[in-house]
């Protein structure tokens, strides 16, 4: 076999196995440049969707029962938020502004609103709140001493509750929450 040539010695033809002028294979260097750069690259894409695009949370305690359990996991959508502001029925994760965990809450009322409780009723401007997600006979009553509690929403203010209200610390406890305390809307 003539390798020269190109022809074996059947007579047929080899491919030949001459690379191309100024073609090089690329150096150890080269090739570990090239993995570093798609690892940061990978990192880099990682941080910026988990940070402020899509999140996996996991839910941590009974406050949001029958919508959300104890140890289930959802996704958190982060982006939404920078084009829309929440919205009533909304179920968001929150900064807690008392332990400065993270609390998942629905939101009631957005700014603007007046949310008033009275006799384990929900008003939100006057008209009783349909709350279809709510355990059968869950009565929200407020933490104080009276039977009713009003609440007038600023700007930019957010008025959150959790559906299983016997076991929730929520707005009716620590107030209205600042926009700037939501962080994203729950995908269920």
């Amino acid at each position: 076999m003539n390798l020269e040539s190109g022809v074996d010695a059947t007579g047929g033809q080899l491919l030949s196995c001459d690379r191309k002028p100024g073609c090089q294979t690329p150096s150890f260097l080269q090739q570990l440049y090239q993995c570093i750069c798609v690892g940061a690259l990978a990192m880099a894409s990682y941080f910026i969707i988990s940070h402020f695009v899509l999140q996996s949370v996991q839910v941590v305690g009974v406050s949001m029962v029958p919508t959300l359990h104890d140890s289930q996991q959802y996704l958190l959508n982060r982006w939404v938020y920078y084009f829309r502001a929440p919205r009533h029925s909304d179920v968001v994760v929150l900064r807690d502004p008392v332990d400065k965990g993270f609390a998942v809450k629905r939101v009631i009322g957005t700014a603007g609103d007046r949310v008033y409780l009275k006799d384990g009723k929900v008003f939100v401007n006057g008209c009783k709140l349909n709350e279809p997600y709510l355990a059968s006979g869950m009565l929200t009553f407020p933490y104080l001493p009276e039977n009713e509690q009003s609440f007038t929403l600023g700007k930019d203010q957010f008025f959150v509750l959790g559906d299983n209200r016997k076991n929730s610390a929520d707005s009716r406890t620590y107030g209205p929450v600042p926009r700037r305390s939501i962080l994203g809307l729950i995908v269920r």
